[in-house]
């Protein structure tokens, strides 16, 4: 009988990890699903470019994971029951079916999170799902010359929306609120490269300016002043997908999922949690940030997890740091912030032309890798031989 791994959502984690799973094991020990709403893989670290104008390349996940033995489930996921070992899909034609597994991978994401403003989820866009950077897209093709748009939020996504709005459409009147200093987190010589970039492309920026309530003419702030906007777009937080809440998994305040180095839930040693879904812990104890450069090693460590506890081998286990944080400021200029393991900013800093070349290599690599998780890399698919172990029966594989 084979063993019956699911794998819930399809971004960079969820992807990755189906991937590296089905290039772990035997194809005759194993059965791979991948439950994913939508047949093509989204570039999410890209949203904010097709939100501006631009067409993405197309990524159907049938050529992608053509050959590999990975099958798609085309559903949305509504519930688990980590105790019967299901989960409830629901087809495009809202049929729901259950489907059972022995070892479950956890991939939801995130979204995004207007964080209770008043007007926020009525009057605002987002950039965090394809539907939503669609609507955006579209909202501001219909603008005219001269109409105020704003951003809320001056982290990374925030700043690459307003930048790729700025640049794609100059006649626009953009601004950013930002809740602190304009890219107070960077380097001096990246903060000075950030502003230099914004002044350039015309962007107004709202420092230290929280936005306390959204309507159709624009923003208010925590003091008291108005900032008018046709097109508000949200990117002041993520919350995570809800479903881990209401299951029996440990979970955190933030509906993260608790896991282990090797992204096993503590309380479930049969599911595994990556990406944002996750609460897992980097270097110096620190949680890891929401992010693409934390949700794709925290797959491979959870795939290859997998695959040697269902082999009988050494579980691996590779500390998870963080190098760099790329940042994109439209098609021409980028900023390329070098940190410490633990995500702090270091004096060095790559700008200009060449830090948006860098950044699109990695956006190019992190689509590529997920098609090819496991190039350069030993691929030898392993026999499944404990069967009992990895199906949580055993006291002896719950603790490897």
């Amino acid at each position: 009988m084979q063993h019956r791994i699911v794998v819930l959502g399809a971004g960079y984690t969820g992807a990755t990890a189906a991937g590296r799973l089905a290039r772990r094991l035997h194809r005759e020990d194993v059965s791979i699903t991948l439950v994913n709403p939508e047949p093509d893989f989204v570039e999410r670290v890209r949203l904010h470019q097709l939100a501006a104008g631009q067409e993405l390349r197309p990524r159907p996940f049938g050529e992608m994971f053509a050959g590999t033995g990975v099958r798609l489930r085309l559903a949305r996921t509504t519930a688990v029951d980590v105790d019967a070992r299901t989960v409830t899909l629901t087809g495009a034609d809202g049929a729901e079916e259950e489907l059972a597994y022995d070892t479950l991978v956890y991939a939801l994401g995130s979204g995004w999170n207007d964080g209770g403003v008043p007007g926020a989820a009525e009057h605002t866009h987002e950039v965090s799902s394809r539907p939503g950077a669609l609507r955006l897209r579209e909202r501001l093709a219909a603008l005219g010359a001269g109409r105020p748009v704003v951003v809320v939020g001056g982290g990374l996504t925030g700043l690459e929306a307003a930048t790729e709005i700025a640049e794609a459409r100059p006649d626009l009147d953009v601004a950013v609120a930002a809740r602190g200093a304009l890219g107070d987190w960077l380097s001096p010589k990246g903060r000075a490269h950030l502003r230099k970039v914004v002044a350039g492309l015309g962007i107004t920026v709202h420092e230290h300016t929280a936005v306390t309530g959204v309507d159709g003419s624009g923003v208010t702030t925590d003091d008291a002043r108005t900032i008018a906007s046709d097109v508000t777009v949200w990117t002041a937080g993520f919350a995570v997908h809800p479903i881990a809440r209401a299951t029996a998994l440990e979970v955190t305040d933030r509906g993260q999922i608790v896991v282990d180095g090797t992204m096993r839930s503590v309380s479930h040693p049969d599911v595994y949690a990556v990406g944002d879904a996750a609460m897992a812990v980097g270097p110096e104890g620190k949680p890891l940030r929401m992010s693409c450069a934390s949700g794709v090693p925290m797959a491979w460590q959870a795939a290859d997890a997998i695959a040697a506890r269902l082999a009988g081998t050494k579980v691996p286990h590779v500390p998870i740091r963080y190098f760099q944080q790329c940042v994109s400021l439209g098609r021409r200029e980028g900023l390329i912030q070098f940190v410490t393991a633990d995500d702090r900013a270091v004096d060095r800093a790559l700008t200009g032309r060449t830090a948006a070349l860098y950044k699109e290599l990695i956006c190019k690599g992190a689509a590529w890798g997920v098609a090819n998780p496991t190039v350069g890399m030993p691929a030898r698919r392993r026999r499944v031989v404990r069967r009992e172990a990895a199906a949580g029966a055993g006291a002896a594989g719950a603790a490897v």
